[in-house]
């Protein structure tokens, strides 16, 4: 079993960044492959980012890439998006993940994930 907790979300202007964290429990977080999705009102959750058990292998959607940047300690427990240059449809509430790590593949589908956080809200506004 592991717990999800997000935190870091706020409002923030067009063009401003943002730091989310996400604190897992449980001593096997280095055996999950990692990601972070979102969900905008009336829309679908969507992956922005993924990462490998080891770190060593990131993924991320188009519309985020290049601003966004995924990365996670194993030895603190936490996973971490720094938002950059952030645009208003960047807009979501955001949720972390945890998957059983497949080898060192990064997960990007949703049904793919075991365990989910409760959601940071994110707010930029224009």
């Amino acid at each position: 079993q592991v717990q999800l907790v997000e935190s870091g979300g706020g409002l923030v202007q067009a063009g401003g960044s943002l730091r989310l964290s996400c604190a897992a429990s449980g001593r096997t977080f280095s055996s999950y492959a990692m990601g972070w999705f979102r969900q905008a009102p009336g829309k679908e959750r969507d992956i922005v980012a993924g990462i490998s058990w080891s770190g060593v292998n990131t993924d991320y959607s188009d519309s985020v890439k290049g601003r966004f940047t995924i990365s996670r300690d194993n030895a603190k427990n936490m996973v971490y998006l720094q938002m950059n240059s952030l645009k208003p449809e960047d807009t979501a509430v955001y949720y972390c993940a945890a998957a059983r790590a497949r080898g060192p593949a990064v997960i990007m589908k949703g049904f793919q994930y075991d365990y989910w956080g409760q959601g940071t809200q994110v707010t930029v506004s224009s």
